[in-house]
């Protein structure tokens, strides 16, 4: 059996500070700290060549478990749904109405972030309940 290995999710887009910071709050993620040799990010992005600046920005789980996500500029605007998307865990173990109103607060919380909630999905046979949204630039996501 092949080790298990780090990876990182890159998220293509066209504001990479704004989407990162949006994460950060979403999950408890951070920004790592700037190259060596610089104070800042701000710093570091000013020292980039102009067509060069604003083009990244990372942020890390600061317990170091989960993936590093990485948002880069591109040219596109999204027009298609995801073809992968994260899923915030914030319903585990709970069930019904418990499950859903943990799923509706941690909505509301979001949407004052900049997220757009776009339905519930209510729980069935197979499921329980999950919450489809979308992060400040559109990219879906589920609270489940």
């Amino acid at each position: 059996m092949a080790p298990i290995k780090k990876f990182q999710l890159t998220f293509d887009c066209a504001q990479p500070e704004r989407v990162a910071r949006f994460w950060c709050e979403a999950l408890g993620y951070v920004v790592p700290p700037p190259p060596e040799g610089f104070a800042d990010w701000g710093a570091f992005d000013r020292a980039l060549p102009p067509e060069r600046q604003g083009s990244a920005f990372a942020c890390v789980d600061p317990s170091g478990v989960g993936p590093r996500l990485f948002f880069q500029r591109v040219p596109e605007g999204k027009v298609v749904k995801n073809r992968l998307h994260i899923d915030v865990r914030v319903g585990t173990g709970l069930v019904g109405e418990e499950r859903v109103a943990a799923l509706e607060a941690e909505c509301t919380r979001l949407v004052a972030l900049g997220a757009t909630r776009v339905h519930l999905l209510v729980a069935d046979e197979a499921n329980e309940s999950c919450l489809v949204m979308q992060d400040v630039e559109g990219n879906e996501f589920c609270l489940d």
